[in-house]
């Protein structure tokens, strides 16, 4: 069965050219398993905007929503946003 779940998060942005900006997601929040290489395949809403990705999950155990520019647009480092989730579990 699918599972959706929304949540509020604090965007970070990894120092350096390039960098890419994340979303952690909660871990009531998060898919209880992980796919090849720490990657779960899920949907993502951030307002309107709906866009198929993947959650990584870090050796720490923490997991991170990538955010492409085009779906952010002008929010980055520091933003705090509302997204949804929706994956099989």
């Amino acid at each position: 069965p699918s599972h959706r779940t929304t949540f509020t998060a604090t965007l970070f942005t990894y120092p350096g050219k390039g960098g890419w900006t994340f979303a952690p997601v909660p871990p009531e929040c998060a898919p209880s398993r992980s796919g090849p290489w720490g990657r779960m395949p899920v949907v993502a809403w951030l307002g309107e905007t709906r866009w198929a990705t993947s959650v990584w999950r870090e050796t720490s155990g923490r997991v991170l929503l990538p955010l492409p520019k085009a779906v952010r647009r002008s929010l980055g480092h520091g933003d705090v946003v509302t997204l949804s989730l929706e994956f099989t579990d």
